[in-house]
């Protein structure tokens, strides 16, 4: 007997910046350990250039892109440093720096 697949509903996004959720990291402590030690460069959001489009904070694999009232901010100790970040942001608002 073959298992039926569940109906998928087709996602539009949100209508409004408040429908987000207010982050895709755990607040109860699950990321403990930093991860800025052994990277020799970080990611910074450059606040005129974002637009809040959110495209990186549904894209960091990490969850540590956190939302502002008008921009996102990368929370530099849990950042990997992937980069994905970077690549997704349409706007070039994301920029990498050496430490």
């Amino acid at each position: 007997m073959k298992m039926k697949k569940p109906e998928l509903r087709q996602f539009n996004g949100f209508e409004k910046i408040e429908d987000y959720p207010l982050g895709t990291y755990y607040e109860a402590g699950f990321l403990t350990v930093t991860n800025d030690s052994y990277r020799s460069f970080d990611y910074f959001v450059d606040k005129d250039k974002c637009k809040n489009c959110l495209e990186c904070y549904l894209y960091c694999p990490d969850g540590t892109i956190e939302k502002q009232d008008s921009y996102v901010s990368i929370n530099q100790d849990f950042c990997k440093g992937c980069g994905i970040c970077q690549k997704i942001c349409s706007f070039d608002a994301i920029e990498r720096k050496i430490k």
